[in-house]
């Protein structure tokens, strides 16, 4: 506010009461191949019941994606999903020579003559089918019309306009029953949607059939008009819309799709792109990356160095990588080959790795499968958010017990164990009343230091992640003291509520003259050093039992009282 030039009141506000913020580290992530759903774009889903509903069950080629993604949403309840596609994956179409469409933005570009389109690629776009009603005529003998509550007619706006005709009906179908179980039953209605272009519902929203079909329908994209419906496309005002289907003898326009195909085999190329969707950390915020689609040894070490670097590279979440399943599946040499297979990925640590694969049951084809641990492995991260606080381990008897899963491809011995964990590598153990149990916490870094354990690096990462949104606050403020203790302000409180939930053994913020000299403020800097004594988990417990004899007082051979 300016100076005041003459007498008068001048009432200012300050805002002192910037706290940090909270921040979620429980968000999953994962890229591989599915059945069904939009492809190379990010959709976030909550539960397996809803990952199924738009990516589809999963079959022999995609059970490795739905699956892993399964087993982390029995932990946690948000995971962000791309669909990864082949070269050769086409959407169904009308024509039946297919057309690849992979999401939205396709849709809405595309220039070409089809007229209807499945709604994403895959062959379960060829069981597609669809209706429309035009007129009271085709409704009569129509086998959807109890699906309706009466014929279509003219909507309010188009009469107001002095048009006619503009409603129709549309039925979307199981063609073959092979998506419902029945054939030829409905999977969506659209009732009273208009041909005119302009045509609005009561909340304001477009009611063009084209417009309500492509926002709304979950197997179908309108990409042109039929010519059967000649007037499609007008405005309301007064059109009288035909509502002949010509070569029909029922009236209804009857449309099936055709021509689709899967391409669920990726190559490494096309799946770590599909992981790049997960790179920008200012856009896109996930916290537990997993490696899920382990198919191949060397697609598995190229995919998880890949997963690793882009862990890096945001530097606020951990990538979580499985062993390929050959590597503990039927071998007889599982240690050497997981050591083998670890000494080619890189040292980080944002990066977790176990020790092999998951025999799960696959409810959905009734068959048991070998499976990457890795979903359950970010699975269990989340729930040591949930239970306790990210800076917890998410290993043991406490917090570190897997769910649904059968056996065990390998179970490692107390001999095993310690080759793997020097390496690493985070054991999986069965044990006999206890169930299956993650027995280990190390990150893969190598080098011995705090940040050697995943509960630290978790640590640090949520300190960093809120710590770093909050100060945006102070970018284009002056670097004086008003400043510099309005920082301290915000971040000693958080950092005390960190220390008494055990995340930290203390901590210490210099934020003042003594690190924002005179050179740093010259070059439109500002400088904050907060030092953190971060908590650690227990490895090893020794137990000492010492016996005495009967006559000795305790308190002549122990100390403490």
């Amino acid at each position: 506010m300016a100076f005041l030039v003459s007498p008068g009141v001048q009432v200012k506000e300050i805002d002192l009461t910037n706290v940090i913020p909270a921040t979620s580290a429980s968000i999953g992530a994962i890229a591989g191949s599915f059945q069904w759903g939009p492809a190379d774009t990010i959709i976030t889903v909550g539960s397996e019941k809803q990952l199924v509903q738009i990516f589809g069950q999963p079959n022999n080629d995609t059970y490795n994606t739905v699956l892993s993604a399964a087993q982390f949403l029995s932990y946690a309840n948000s995971l962000r999903v791309v669909r990864a596609v082949g070269a050769t994956a086409l959407n169904a179409t009308s024509s039946g020579t297919g057309t690849l469409l992979k999401n939205a933005d396709a849709v809405e570009s595309y220039s070409g003559s089809e007229e209807f389109a499945a709604k994403y690629p895959g062959v379960i776009g060829n069981n597609i089918g669809i209706d429309i009603c035009t007129d009271s005529v085709g409704f009569n003998t129509w086998i959807y019309k109890d699906a309706f509550n009466s014929a279509p007619g003219t909507s309010a706006g188009t009469l107001a306009l002095g048009g006619s005709n503009d409603e129709i009906h549309i039925a979307i179908i199981d063609t073959t029953g092979a998506i419902t179980g029945t054939a030829n039953s409905v999977l969506e209605t659209y009732s009273y949607v208009s041909q005119a272009s302009n045509a609005k519902s009561a909340d304001g929203t477009s009611n063009y059939w084209v417009d309500v079909i492509n926002s709304q329908s979950a197997w179908l994209n309108a990409l042109n008009a039929p010519i059967e419906l000649a007037d499609s496309g007008a405005v309301m005002a007064g059109t009288t819309f035909d509502t002949t289907i010509d070569g029909a003898a029922d009236n209804i326009f009857h449309e099936t799709l055709s021509g689709a195909a899967d391409d669920n085999t990726l190559t490494t190329g096309e799946l770590i792109a599909g992981y790049d969707m997960f790179a920008d950390a200012e856009t896109v915020e996930v916290s537990l990356i997993m490696n899920g689609d382990v198919k191949a040894g060397a697609d598995a070490t190229t995919v998880a160095n890949h997963i690793i670097a882009l862990a890096e590279s945001r530097k606020d979440c951990v990538a979580f990588v499985s062993p390929p399943i050959a590597a503990s599946v039927n071998n007889t040499t599982p240690v050497t080959d997981i050591k083998t297979w670890r000494d080619s990925l890189t040292s980080s640590s944002y990066a977790f790795a176990d020790s092999g694969a998951l025999y799960v049951y696959d409810k959905y084809n009734d068959k048991y499968r070998w499976l990457a641990a890795s979903g359950s492995m970010a699975g269990l991260s989340a729930n040591a958010d949930m239970v306790a606080d990210a800076w917890f381990s998410p290993a043991g008897f406490t917090r570190g017990n897997l769910r649904n899963v059968t056996k065990l491809a390998f179970n490692p011995k107390q001999v095993d164990r310690d080759d793997l964990y020097k390496v690493g590598i985070n054991p999986i153990v069965a044990f006999p009343g206890a169930g299956t149990l993650l027995y280990g916490d190390k990150t893969l870094q190598y080098k011995a230091s705090a940040f050697d354990r995943i509960n630290v690096r978790r640590l640090f990462i949520t300190l960093e992640k809120a710590i770093s949104k909050a100060s945006k606050a102070s970018l284009f403020e002056f670097n004086d003291e008003f400043t510099r203790a309005q920082f301290r302000n915000m971040t000693e409180p958080f950092l005390r509520d960190i220390k008494g939930r055990r995340g930290i053994t203390d901590f210490k913020v210099v934020c003042d003259d003594t690190n924002n000299t005179g050179n740093v403020i010259d070059t439109n800097r500002f400088v904050a050093d907060i030092y953190i004594k971060p908590a650690r988990s227990i490895n090893f417990i020794t137990l000492n039992f010492i016996a005495t004899r009967t006559g000795v007082e305790f308190s002549e051979i122990a100390g403490g009282n």
